[in-house]
């Protein structure tokens, strides 16, 4: 149960873990109050017992003791006289305690009396009866002690209020340490969450700085947790990619070697038919046998030659371009003229090419290329069976075309790295343009966009 409970906490927003703690901190503090309020009576009696902060009662009563048999208690409250006579006997008495006579016998009535000389003074006296309200009386102490005066015996009460001295001061302590306690609580979870959005900082500078080893640390299952999660991620998915560009661009370099080094066989042997052919000593239907060869090497070495340019413009850091206005004309153009080619491969052509007198910036010989790549994709994979749909057209300050072809089901395994695509992706990129591709059922369409001026 308490496992669930602390789950269901952990995933938990940040804002509604806050409301919560501050909620749980609010009563927590309310009730430290209560207890200390409620033992208010508990703490002056514990401050008595330290001379310094207590008042002598007990010495107070010995005096009065001592000189109550020398003065005559008033006949009566009414008795001026008499209340005057026995004045003095109250001088004992401090400015926190309050003394009064009452008869011993009978109906117990009061005689005389003198409350504490505190209360004259309008803001004390204020604050006494706000305390002793706050209070409940707890701040009161009385005691009733029986003595013989000089014409008998009478109880006198005592009341002290030295407690008064203490109790405003301990609201304020009582006040502050439930604050205290209020603010503790709050400000522990969100320094925790603060470091933890800061232990994210230095995670992110030390992955930025190239170290990308080091696991980010769990934060938790809230926002922050979520954040440091998806973060180590990210850091797993940048060194697997970058682990990945360095195996592709090793193996693409030595493939680009590989190829190098092949071009210089067929060569040789395109070189060795081209001067037998020269000496003209072979008979006419081996001539015929040799052209065919001549050809054949020929269409092997541009076959790695435009393998190899294409490795080579999406791996190396930077190519210059230049542009120029071109129309969309001659855009147009060499889109016909590879379409033409297809033809007459023997593809079936489906064609829709919209006159366009727009420009467009770029390097006309790239976009030579661009096209070149995509129909020689179609000449190599493209079944002719089904036509080859072709669009051009200008949509919202665009140049937009379509290239739609059914690929071959018994074709030779395509490229693994697809480096044709990514030829023609980087060369797009460098125009400001946009590449898309989808093969779904065996029908792969491509479209191209290229703003135009």
């Amino acid at each position: 149960m308490i496992k669930r409970m602390s789950a269901r906490i952990r995933k938990l927003k940040i804002r509604t873990k806050l409301s919560l703690l501050m909620l749980t901190s609010a009563v927590i503090s309310l009730l430290l109050f209560s207890f200390l309020w409620k033992n208010v009576g508990n703490a002056w009696d514990f401050l008595c017992r330290y001379p310094a902060l207590s008042w002598d009662k007990q010495g107070l009563i010995e005096t009065l003791k001592e000189t109550a048999k020398y003065y005559d208690v008033p006949e009566s409250e009414k008795d001026k006289e008499g209340a005057a006579k026995i004045a003095p006997f109250f001088d004992a008495k401090d400015e926190y305690t309050g003394v009064y006579i009452y008869e011993a016998d009978g109906d117990g009535l009061y005689r005389t009396g003198r409350y504490p000389e505190i209360m004259d003074e309008a803001v004390f006296g204020s604050l006494m009866d706000l305390g002793y309200r706050v209070t409940t009386g707890k701040i009161e102490e009385y005691e009733f002690i029986p003595m013989e005066f000089h014409n008998g015996e009478y109880n006198v009460y005592i009341y002290s209020y030295h407690a008064l001295n203490m109790i405003y001061p301990y609201l304020l302590i009582s006040v502050l340490l439930s604050v205290a306690v209020f603010l503790s609580l709050t400000l522990i979870f969100i320094n925790r969450r603060m470091k933890a959005i800061l232990n994210l900082k230095d995670e992110i500078l030390l992955m930025a700085s190239g170290e990308l080893e080091h696991k980010i640390p769990d934060c938790g299952e809230d926002e922050i947790g979520i954040l440091s999660g998806e973060l180590d991620n990210l850091r797993v998915a940048l060194k697997e990619n970058i682990q990945q560009e360095e195996e592709s661009r090793k193996a693409n370099q030595d493939l680009i070697t590989a190829i190098s080094h092949d071009l210089r066989t067929p060569l040789t042997i395109l070189n060795g038919y081209l001067e037998v052919l020269k000496l003209k000593r072979i008979p006419p239907e081996t001539e015929e046998e040799y052209l065919d060869r001549c050809l054949q090497k020929t269409s092997d070495i541009k076959e790695m030659t435009d393998k190899m340019f294409e490795y080579a413009l999406v791996f190396e850091e930077s190519e210059d371009v230049n542009m120029t206005e071109v129309s969309a004309a001659s855009v147009r153009t060499v889109l016909r003229e590879n379409l033409d080619f297809l033809q007459l491969a023997g593809f079936q052509a489906e064609a829709v090419l919209e006159e366009c007198t727009g420009r467009i910036l770029g390097d006309e010989t790239m976009f030579k290329r661009i096209f070149n790549n995509l129909f020689s994709n179609i000449l190599k994979y493209g079944d002719k069976k089904y036509p080859v749909k072709l669009t051009f057209q200008t949509e919202k300050q665009q140049i937009k075309v379509t290239l739609i072809n059914t690929v071959k089901t018994e074709k030779d395994e395509i490229d693994s790295n697809r480096i044709g695509l990514k030829s023609v992706e980087k060369m797009v990129g460098l125009h400001g343009g946009t590449l898309y591709v989808i093969n779904q059922a065996g029908v792969y369409n491509v479209q191209i966009t290229f703003p135009m001026l």
